[in-house]
């Protein structure tokens, strides 16, 4: 037997079918990934049909165009309107809005802007009154400044009132209360305390004593508040001359009209004065006549604090024509809360039965604390507050024009 029929069993050559084993078809395996690739993104483009892997994107150009010039004058206004309205004036209505702002408003329907007007009310309206004094109504006085008729018949009761548009007393309108709080102006916290509390339509009654007149009174009318002078009056018999300038009894005539020149020149823009105390004064007619005369020449109110049964301020004062009246309820003469409380719902009884109703009390915080409370609620008890001078019958003076 040969020697390579060992080797070479079955006529096979192991050594050359070995090598041709070891040979990798590189050729084809090359061919074949190819085309599995070009298969697979074929397949993928196929089934998500983007070619950009999922990524959305959109080609946007950007304008910067210039802000709309004013519409052009519609028939019948005036190009000084136009501008106002282009210039967010306080006239103007929707179409003209639009067309100034160059937004473009899309109605259901395909409807136009409705043409009513708008009208932009101001923020601040009713928010302060006129700082004080107007100078018409202001005269040089031994001691200071004095209120006064103005020469073309413009009285303080007037001029320094706090507009309001409901019907005088009442009539015709909801109930409503006036509410005066005295001795303002004699401690700084309960001032401070009344003017950060109560309301606009609440007046203040001012003392003469106090050391910071002129700003608080100034603060008050900036916030709306009419104010009051208080006259201090004598509360006793034979309480004699005094340092206070007390409104007394006995004085002569010319001393006191001397007091009287000096508590009116305390500060300026009250509508009018109070009583301060005075049960013994405000009994007698011969000594508050002339007083309720110099008022009524100066053409200020008279309010009697309705502390006094034996009052006839009220009375003599519109016999000498001066506006007055009486108030009501004194509102504190017992300071219990629960007496506060007592008087302030009798206060409003009052308003409901004449329509109309004035109560006064004083700015001790206790008062104060009660009344906040209580006005919070009265809106929507169906009643009013108002300023005093409302509530306060005010007849037109007579003029060189219509007495002839």
């Amino acid at each position: 037997m040969p020697v390579d029929d060992l080797h070479k069993p079955l006529g096979l050559d192991l050594d050359r079918d070995l090598d041709a084993r070891r040979e990798i078809p590189w050729n084809a395996i090359g061919y074949g990934g190819l085309a599995a690739l070009v298969l697979g993104l074929g397949v993928f483009a196929f089934m998500f049909d983007n070619g950009m892997g999922g990524e959305p994107f959109a080609i946007a150009r950007i304008e910067t165009t210039p802000k709309p010039a004013a519409p052009p004058a519609a028939p019948g206004v005036s190009q000084e309107t136009t501008a106002t309205i282009a210039t967010g004036g306080a006239r103007s209505n929707a179409a003209e809005v639009e067309a100034s702002s160059g937004v473009r408003v899309v109605r259901p329907g395909g409807g136009e802007a409705p043409g009513g007007l708008i009208i932009q009310i101001p923020q601040n309206i009713g928010a302060g009154l006129s700082p004080a004094p107007d100078r018409r109504l202001v005269e040089n006085g031994k001691y200071g400044p004095l209120p006064r008729i103005g020469p073309d018949g413009a009285r303080p009761v007037d001029v320094y009132a706090r507009p309001t548009t409901t019907a005088l007393n009442g009539r015709g309108g909801p109930p409503r209360i006036a509410l005066v709080v005295g001795g303002m102006g004699l401690s700084a916290t309960a001032t401070k305390l009344a003017l950060d509390k109560l309301p606009a339509d609440v007046t203040f009654a001012f003392a003469p004593y106090g050391a910071d007149l002129e700003r608080q009174t100034a603060r008050a009318r900036a916030e709306g508040h009419e104010t009051v002078l208080q006259l201090p009056m004598e509360a006793t018999e034979s309480v004699g001359a005094n340092s206070s300038r007390m409104l007394e009894a006995g004085l002569p005539a010319d001393q006191m009209m001397d007091r009287l020149s000096w508590l009116l020149s305390r500060f300026t823009g009250y509508v009018g004065v109070e009583n301060f105390l005075g049960r013994n004064f405000t009994s007698r007619v011969e000594a508050i006549s002339p007083v309720l005369a110099e008022v009524a020449k100066r053409g200020l109110l008279y309010l009697d604090d309705g502390s006094s049964p034996q009052s006839v301020a009220a009375t003599a004062g519109v016999s000498l024509g001066a506006p007055s009246a009486r108030a009501d309820v004194a509102l504190d003469a017992e300071r219990s809360p629960e007496a506060i409380a007592a008087a302030l719902a009798r206060l409003e009884a009052i308003a409901r039965e004449r329509g109309s109703a004035i109560g006064t009390m004083s700015a001790l915080p206790a008062s104060v604390e009660q009344a906040a409370r209580f006005l919070q609620g009265m809106e929507r008890r169906g009643v009013l507050l108002a300023p005093l001078s409302a509530l306060v019958a005010r007849p037109a003076i007579p003029t060189a024009r219509n007495s002839r």
